[in-house]
């Protein structure tokens, strides 16, 4: 059992839901939490990470970054991180096991160190995904690396002294911001250039208000093309606090949007830099009752819903979680230049199709793009494929809650990747779910 109370392993079964009603806080932010952590690890003294997410991303940073030398205690909801500065110990192999962003931004500051090797344990998932810009980047700067073709496992080795350097943009952002975090403690800092089309903004501004909290000098072009950082900085220890998680709270609010009654959910600032805060403003485009107080938004739901087509690359990690919302809202949902999503746990573009046609529905894809045409009712009474994909399974459970009948998910245990008590949240406002244990991975 976890400290969700759940089976290690489980598939679950969705039973449809007649309304959901109740008051949540929002758990906190995955993205902002590996940032700060990974911030605090590289500052010199004591930070204190104020509500820390649970997810098995942040349990991937932590382990990472205490394998490289940083003291880590966690209290209550709290980190309290003893940082390494500018030296984290060679020689390490480090595991983020199927945490993406948290493998690529620990690439970036391996050029610190010598002889730092990555693995995982997700040969499928993450050891698939591609490595080679970031690599070709840190090769530009002069660090050593060693890699199968780009993917891991993966070999790094500094010290490099910083510059000018290019980094392409079109497959992820992350990889800009692995130098970001690198760049302040290099002799000569960065100058970066972002070349091809640059994907998800908002995860680069992220990276840049993480520095900013963190003391870190920086200057970007208002499209992010250029960015420079100054070398010889320090990260300043301190205290920092997370902020409540909108990719997450996209599926609670499709979800309240999707069926009748009112949910408050907490913790959600107005003025936050996440891009997926963008799915408040779509749902409230296809017609859902999305008010504000402060931090809390209100959502009363089972209102008629219509489609809308849009460019998803600023919200990609919502577009999933919205899609539940296309799936019952009347005409043509297109979900525009979002071509990263292929580079994810799973194919979020052809997975998905593939599922929500087994679903009954009527689906369609481009390279770049998802095109889902509404419903007024969802059969189920079948077994979707969660994919290993913690945003698979939140779209297949919210599709799940509006069918007639109970729809089975498996592998629904990788919801933890990014939101370990989403089955509980949803429980608290009414839901209803079976746990099923299982032995597969």
């Amino acid at each position: 059992m976890n400290g969700d109370g759940l089976p290690e392993k489980f598939d679950v079964v969705v039973h449809p839901a007649a309304s959901l009603n109740g008051v949540l806080r929002a758990q906190p932010s995955k993205n902002y939490t590996t940032r700060y952590l990974l911030a605090a690890a590289l500052a010199v003294g004591e930070t204190r990470v104020v509500g820390v997410a649970t997810s098995e991303d942040a349990e991937a940073m932590l382990r990472c970054l205490r394998d490289w030398g940083a003291g880590v205690e966690r209290d209550g909801e709290d980190a309290v991180v003893h940082g390494f500065g500018a030296s984290p110990r060679p020689g390490v192999t480090l595991n983020p096991g199927n945490a993406g962003a948290v493998a690529r931004f620990l690439m970036g500051v391996a050029a610190l160190t010598t002889g730092t090797t990555f693995e995982t344990d997700y040969p499928d998932s993450l050891g698939k995904r591609p490595q080679g810009d970031l690599l070709a980047a840190l090769e530009r700067l002069g660090a050593k690396v060693g890699s199968d073709e780009g993917k891991l496992p993966i070999s790094i080795s500094g010290p490099v002294r910083g510059g000018v350097v290019e980094v392409s943009a079109e497959k992820s952002s992350q990889y800009a911001s692995a130098l970001m975090f690198l760049a302040p403690l290099l002799p000569d800092g960065l100058e970066l250039r972002l070349t091809g089309d640059i994907k998800s903004h908002a995860p680069l501004r992220q990276t840049l208000d993480t520095l900013s909290a963190f003391g870190v000098r920086a200057t970007a072009a208002a499209d992010l093309s250029r960015i420079a950082i100054p070398g010889g900085q320090a990260y300043r220890a301190g205290r920092v606090m997370v902020p409540g998680d909108y990719p997450g709270s996209a599926a609670i609010l499709t979800a309240a949007a999707l069926l009748p009654g009112e949910v408050r959910l907490s913790n959600l600032r107005e003025n936050d830099l996440q891009g997926e805060k963008e799915a408040v403003n779509v749902l409230r485009g296809m017609g859902a009752d999305i008010t504000r107080e402060g931090d809390t938004l209100i959502v009363r739901g089972g209102r008629p819903l219509h489609a809308v087509k849009r460019d998803g690359d600023a919200f990609t990690d919502a577009v999933q979680a919205l899609t539940a919302a296309a799936a019952f809202a009347a005409g043509e949902t297109t979900w525009e230049n979002v071509y990263t999503l292929r580079l994810k746990e799973c194919d979020r573009i052809s997975d998905t199709r593939r599922e929500l046609q087994r679903l009954g529905l009527t689906v369609s894809e481009t390279n770049d793009s998802l095109t889902v045409t509404g419903t007024t009712e969802l059969a189920g009474g079948l077994t979707a494929e969660g994919h290993g994909d913690h945003r698979m399974i939140m779209l297949l459970t919210l599709l799940g809650l509006r069918a007639t009948a109970p729809v089975t998910i498996t592998g629904a245990h990788h919801i933890r990747k990014s939101y370990p008590l989403f089955f509980r949240h949803l429980e608290a406002l009414g839901a209803n779910f079976d746990y099923l244990p299982t032995d597969v991975p």
